[in-house]
């Protein structure tokens, strides 16, 4: 009896220290062909600060594209429920890029902008052409009412992962965001986006900041207290090693003495050149 009860005790623990690895595992959606098509068809400029995409690769490679697209579909509510939150945003960031790549190819190559796609009656981020998550929806309704929810991830950094297939948009990275990376990738795409001084740069002529759109835009993401940071500036102080190599630029961004203001946004599709 005494080695009957040892046996199952055994077997309970073995049972114990196995379950929560398998339930981890499970958790971890499969993103290989979306990284084997950003590997191939994503090329990083300027040390990585921004990227093109080979739009015409990706075209070759649709069927593989909508492969994965299929297999974020497949996805249901009660399982992507399940998982941990960084697993769902990496899953929602991925498909954001990809149905985004899939929407330029529609039209490809006979536009020079996203905008393109779009009508006076209905930009291209409010076209309902995605399943995910059992409804159809749009662009829009991925990252304003999921991504964006507050609530839900309270992640300002998605503005530096999110790619609107334009220059002016943060790169899109050549490489499928993952639930066990994802901090320290939204960090690099950070870190990259504002080091770019054709889209971030502090003006020593004028002595004000210049930044992006994205920062005019959604604002409130960098003031609800999200990783701490109340206000822009504080933001800005923050990233102030991204944004300049002057110590007294620094001191002055740490110090809120730094006036902002944001530049204009290039639309124009980033495609390879």
């Amino acid at each position: 009896m005494q080695t009957l009860k040892k046996l199952l005790m055994a077997a309970l623990l073995t049972l114990a220290t196995i379950l929560p690895t398998t339930s981890a595992t499970a958790a971890e959606f499969d993103h290989s062909i979306w990284q084997d098509l950003l590997q191939k068809n994503v090329v990083l400029i300027k040390g990585g600060q921004a990227s093109q995409v080979d739009y015409e690769a990706m075209l070759k490679a649709r069927p593989q594209l909508q492969q994965y697209l299929a297999q974020l579909s497949a996805v249901s509510t009660s399982e992507f429920a399940s998982w941990p939150k960084t697993e769902q945003l990496a899953f929602l960031l991925n498909a954001y890029n990809a149905f985004t790549v899939e929407l330029v190819l529609t039209k490809y190559p006979k536009l020079k902008s996203i905008k393109d796609i779009g009508s006076i009656v209905q930009s291209p981020w409010k076209k309902r052409f995605v399943p995910l998550l059992g409804e159809m929806r749009s662009l829009d309704d991925i990252e304003q009412g999921m991504i964006r929810k507050v609530g839900d991830y309270n992640e300002p950094r998605i503005h530096f992962a999110a790619n609107c297939a334009s220059i002016g948009c943060p790169a899109l990275r050549n490489e499928a965001y993952t639930g066990a990376q994802l901090d320290a990738q939204l960090e690099a795409a950070t870190k990259a986006f504002l080091s770019d001084q054709t889209r971030n740069r502090y003006n020593t002529q004028t002595n004000k900041l210049e930044v992006s759109k994205i920062f005019d835009w959604y604002k409130k993401d960098f003031e609800r207290g999200w990783h701490g940071w109340k206000s822009l500036n504080e933001f800005f102080a923050h990233y102030a090693d991204s944004l300049t190599d002057s110590p007294e630029i620094k001191q002055a961004l740490i110090a809120n003495k730094v006036d902002v203001v944001f530049l204009d946004y290039n639309w124009n599709l980033n495609r390879k050149q």
